[in-house]
């Protein structure tokens, strides 16, 4: 009698996983870019570089309606309860069965959570002033780099992006995937139209966000790894079989 053979915990991914060196090299060069802006900035002790200067000045001066409007609406999906929705959805997605679906959620949360926190932590440590409130269109707090919005954003639609590449056929992904990857750069660009970011603050929350999603797909495997059955005392080999390697 042949035992069962396990049920595995994450639907079937219809996109390709990239190979796990691949997925070192991006997360190396993300990482290698991101510390290459973070080092700028505290070098320069928060003081922006002339294009972040000139992208703010022109930001400032096209403050109209309805694009001001429609920046802070957009702005808003950044932060908060959102993001949080969108990780949840990414493992009712990903998971397979109750079990299946209950890891996944609990890992895409915890990617979330543990992501925010090195960004507040990195925030605080560097501690780079933002932009003169004069030319605020919207609300901030905090320090400026790397931005919250930009990063919490780009993990979300990096999370709900590996969940709907378990669930959806390769074309209906790839879609949802440009869709997500579009909000999250809108999300980022936004934070910058208002005013409370400079350019670089957001293109180091984009840089952060890939790096920590480059290595909790490194570390998939392992999270949803499915342990092969034990074989019952008194299971038999089929008559006939021999096995072949």
């Amino acid at each position: 009698m042949v035992g069962r053979q396990p049920r595995p915990e994450l639907g079937p991914g219809s996109v390709p996983r990239p190979g796990n060196g691949a997925l070192r090299a991006l997360a190396a060069v993300c990482a290698v870019l991101f510390a290459a802006a973070a080092t700028t900035v505290s070098v320069r002790h928060g003081a922006p570089l002339a294009p972040e200067q000139d992208t703010v000045r022109w930001a400032a001066a096209h403050h109209g309606e309805p694009v001001r409007s429609l920046a802070r609406a957009l702005t808003a999906t950044g932060t908060g309860l959102v993001p949080y929705l969108m990780a949840v959805l990414a493992g009712l997605l990903a998971g397979r069965g109750a079990t299946g679906r209950l890891r996944a959620v609990t890992c895409t949360v915890v990617v979330l959570a543990v992501g925010q926190a090195i960004r507040y932590g990195l925030m605080e440590l560097l501690a780079r002033a933002r932009p003169p409130a004069v030319d605020w269109a919207g609300h901030a707090t905090g320090y400026a780099f790397p931005s919250g919005h930009a990063t919490t954003s780009a993990l979300a639609a990096g999370l709900l992006a590996w969940g709907l590449a378990h669930r959806c056929g390769p074309a209906v992904a790839r879609t949802w995937c440009a869709v997500l990857a579009l909000w999250a750069a809108g999300v980022g660009l936004t934070r910058v139209y208002l005013g409370v970011h400079w350019l670089g603050d957001v293109v180091g929350g984009w840089l952060l966000a890939a790096t920590w999603l480059t290595l909790a797909l490194l570390l998939e495997p392992a999270a949803f790894r499915t342990r092969a059955p034990r074989a019952h005392p008194g299971a038999t080999q089929p008559r006939g079989g021999h096995s072949h390697e």
